[in-house]
């Protein structure tokens, strides 16, 4: 915000008309002129930053209730509706060596996401981090059920809020439902609003290595990014293809996070006997963070839920990230089939 410069004059008394000779810079300033005043302008008054969005790094002082969602990364259910307006995306591995999103919204929120699926038991060591967010899914494991009743989200999911969803046409079940994005959040009227998470945002630290492509393999998914300077961001593709929004355009972020983690076999498993992994996001490990055309190798440290998570340098010094959308890539270093 530019702040106008302004020009303090005092004038003394009444304006004395004088011969210009009589005008000397050695003269004295007129009584009760404060000095420096004839002419000179003060100082300008600092501008206030102003503030950013916690999960960004982007102006805007709003901070609006926190809407979490779980959303379908298959091909089936592609392209997805509302991850562009996302202010972060966490990529998941889910049964079979396939992954799943959860979206975080707060900064803006599109009016319509989708295709929202089931909830997982790593979504519940996620989400605590976001104080009581609102959490969109549709449908768990019964056997899980308990542990969402007790997790620190507003539960708007398709069984709760069942007016908030709808079938959208041209696409088959499951990979159809979508959801209206205000009628989520009335449903959620106390939902927790945008707080810090440990996220740090500014200029690129020193250490960085030129990369145009950066890969990270699932068991059964693969995903690259590719820095396009054009765009000022990592452009994504999925198995091969590009990973494209239903707004139009190819999915990309100025900052994606592969934050290298422990996964192991939960106590959850579907229909086939496929185990659900259990990743962990708590705990401390190392990341790889891609922003600016470079890679920087990273610490990442999350005591407890209820932390943020902190990102720093080899060294110790905060990671800061490039302002914008933020993707997080939960992956493992050796990812096997729990």
């Amino acid at each position: 915000m530019r702040v106008s410069r302004m020009i303090a004059v005092t004038l003394a008394g009444v304006a004395v008309l004088a011969p210009a000779a009589a005008c000397s810079s050695d003269d004295p300033a007129s009584p009760g002129t404060p000095a420096g005043a004839a002419g000179e302008p003060s100082a300008a008054p600092t501008p206030t930053p102003e503030p950013t969005h916690p999960f960004t790094g982007l102006p805007g002082a709003a901070r609006r209730a926190v809407l979490t969602a779980k959303i379908e990364n298959t091909s089936a259910g592609k392209p997805q509706l509302g991850l562009k307006s996302a202010d972060i995306v966490y990529v998941e591995q889910v049964e079979a060596g396939l992954t799943r999103l959860m979206a975080v919204f707060s900064s803006k929120i599109p009016a319509k996401i989708g295709p929202v699926r089931s909830a997982r038991i790593s979504d519940l060591h996620i989400v605590p981090q976001f104080g009581r967010p609102a959490f969109a899914y549709s449908g768990a494991q019964t056997k899980m059920l308990p542990f969402i009743a007790e997790a620190p989200l507003y539960d708007v999911s398709d069984s709760r809020q069942p007016g908030a969803y709808f079938r959208q046409p041209g696409r088959f079940a499951p990979y159809n439902l979508f959801a209206e994005t205000r009628k989520l959040l009335a449903g959620a009227p106390k939902a927790s609003k945008a707080k810090d998470i440990g996220f740090t945002f500014g200029d690129a630290p020193e250490g960085g290595v030129p990369r145009k492509t950066y890969s990270v393999k699932y068991p059964a998914a693969s995903f690259t990014f590719g820095w396009s300077k054009t765009a000022g961001k990592w452009l994504i593709w999925q198995d091969g293809k590009k990973d494209m929004a239903a707004e139009g355009g190819q999915l990309g972020a100025p900052t994606i996070v592969v934050q290298y983690t422990k996964t192991e076999r939960s106590e959850f498993h579907d229909k086939n006997q496929s185990y659900t992994p259990l990743v962990h996001s708590t705990g401390k490990g190392r990341a790889i963070v891609l922003r600016d055309g470079q890679a920087f190798k990273a610490r990442w440290s999350r005591p407890k839920e209820k932390d943020g998570t902190v990102f720093t340098t080899e060294t110790g010094e905060p990671m800061n990230f490039a302002p914008g959308q933020v993707w997080v890539v939960l992956a493992s270093a050796k990812p096997v089939i729990p």
